[in-house]
């Protein structure tokens, strides 16, 4: 019988129980690095229960004491950096580089909500009448369900535990099934923590759903395919349960006719290309002006066949795999499909296998002459595709960076200030970065418009995502009020 990675319940590490056990895969080299079990439903319960359990006692921990083991989760995490980030690079296969700066992001959410959380309670109110006062306390939801997908693991269960915690909620969380050791390994990060504040189980669609259903699970927070949210919020839905969704985009990117080329090209290619172009909020629209489309798509071909496609292991590497064979196939057909609705290759365009490598690595591809409306600006393409349509004017690349199903972010070069507030103004975006791709911020919210999701992470949006307000109406005299019942004693109005 396999050796299945054990699982953290209620302070402690045991088997897991579940008729399927998956290989966990190297995508670079299709190395096994391990095995983890699709958990039952009797793992599910248990799991849910122990966070139910300690749910209450933690909410209690004063804030101070809570801000003081957010701190020491962040330090165990940076601590435990080299060996976080080499198991990362295996199971995702981001290159190195990419992991490691993944560990600092994860730590340095942890440190911003010990900071947040102190700060942040609620509020006081005017009063209505005379020796009242009215306030306002936020309160956790309780046990929240967190689901983090392949594509940045650690990073996004961290935006979803780090203000949960902060908060007051107990969690589940689900690892990706793709690659849930790196998750795994974290919890060592959290072992100070009272027992069940924190869990972690694994498994893929069945699990995720008990998980969803347990009746003990007031919030789930998902990170996903917009397909994926649709059913987690149709069953949370049919139960009342909050949901905080951030699912996929199609995001655009705007070179505006005055940028300059020099850090357009290598800006926009890696905004895209990041990961193996698999991030929820990579450029995967480029909308270039006429006036400078052919100098831009030159230079781009020439960036991109610079860039190095091998093990993730090796520093020297820009590009690695894709996660899975699956995800491989799904790329190439989309480029087929794009070429048949009228875009041209340039660049790339299948899979390939780089310096004898056998794992899933995918071209680093460009499609020129792309029609707005056809399926690179209307559908995901989760890899290293790069994009272009030419508009006839500035003004056209608004238009059509707006018209989308979606709003996740949306990415602009521009020295010119009134073109950059009028794009800003006109596309429907949960970020618009200007002149600087990607950037995030752990003060400022992260989330997507239309059917990029629902709620937001990172932030006071993020944390407030994790509670809900009780309104306190305080009389401190205790008499009786002039408007209770019998009315037939009520002075008339004059």
């Amino acid at each position: 019988m396999l050796k299945t990675s054990e699982i953290y319940i209620n302070g402690q590490w045991i088997p897991p129980t579940g008729n399927t056990v998956r290989d966990i895969i190297n995508p670079a080299t299709l190395d096994i690095l391990g095995h983890a079990a699709d958990c039952d439903p009797a793992v599910v319960d248990a799991a849910a229960r122990a966070a139910r359990g300690a749910q209450k006692s933690w909410w209690r921990v004063p804030g101070v004491e809570k801000a003081k083991l957010l701190r020491e989760i962040g330090t165990k995490i940076r601590r435990d950096e080299q060996v976080l980030a080499e198991l990362l690079t295996r199971e995702t296969g981001k290159p190195l580089c990419e992991s490691r700066d993944c560990i600092d992001w994860v730590a340095a959410a942890f440190e911003y909500y010990s900071e947040v959380a102190r700060q942040s309670y609620g509020n006081s109110v005017p009063p209505v009448a005379p020796h009242q006062l009215n306030f306002t306390i936020k309160e956790p939801l309780g046990v929240v369900a967190a689901i983090a997908p392949f594509n940045f693991p650690l990073l996004l269960m961290a935006w979803k535990v780090a203000p949960a915690l902060a908060a007051g909620n107990t969690l589940v969380c689900k690892a990706p099934h793709q690659n849930p050791l790196s998750n795994l390994r974290l919890m060592q990060a959290f072992d100070a923590l009272p027992p069940g504040v924190i869990n972690i189980i694994t498994g893929a669609a069945g699990t995720g759903e008990a998980l969803i259903r347990h009746r003990e699970v007031d919030c789930v927070a998902f990170t996903g395919s917009t397909e994926t949210g649709r059913k987690i919020a149709a069953i949370a839905g049919s139960e009342l349960k909050k949901t905080n969704l951030e699912l996929g985009g199609v995001d655009p990117f705007i070179v505006f006719d005055d940028a300059d080329l020099d850090v357009a090209v290598p800006g926009v290619a890696w905004a895209r290309l990041l990961n193996a172009g698999q991030v929820c909020t990579s450029s995967k629209r480029i909308y270039i002006p006429a006036k400078i489309a052919s100098e831009f798509t030159r230079r781009m071909v020439d960036h991109v066949r610079t860039l190095r496609c091998g093990d993730p292991m090796d520093p020297h590497t820009d590009i690695g795999p894709l996660i899975s064979r699956e995800a491989l196939d799904r790329v190439e057909a989309q480029v087929a499909e794009s070429i048949r609705q009228g875009a041209r290759l340039v660049c790339g365009g299948k899979g390939f296998s780089p310096t004898g490598l056998p794992g899933y690595f995918f071209e680093p591809t460009i499609l020129v002459d792309v029609p707005h409306g056809s399926l690179p600006t209307r559908e995901e393409i989760f890899g290293p595709v790069i994009s272009i349509t030419t508009a006839e004017s500035n003004e056209q690349a608004i238009e059509y960076a707006n018209d989308s199903e979606y709003g996740l972010g949306a990415c602009i070069y521009t020295n010119r200030l009134d073109l950059a507030m009028t794009a800003m103004e006109n596309i429907k975006s949960g970020t618009f970065w200007i002149n600087d791709p990607l950037t995030d911020n752990d003060a400022a919210p992260f989330g997507g418009m239309r059917k990029s999701g629902i709620g937001r992470e990172l932030g006071q949006e993020g944390l407030d995502a994790f509670r809900e307000p009780k309104h306190v109406h305080l009389d401190y005299h205790l008499e009786q009020k002039s408007y209770w019942f019998p009315y037939s004693k009520r002075s008339p109005h004059p």
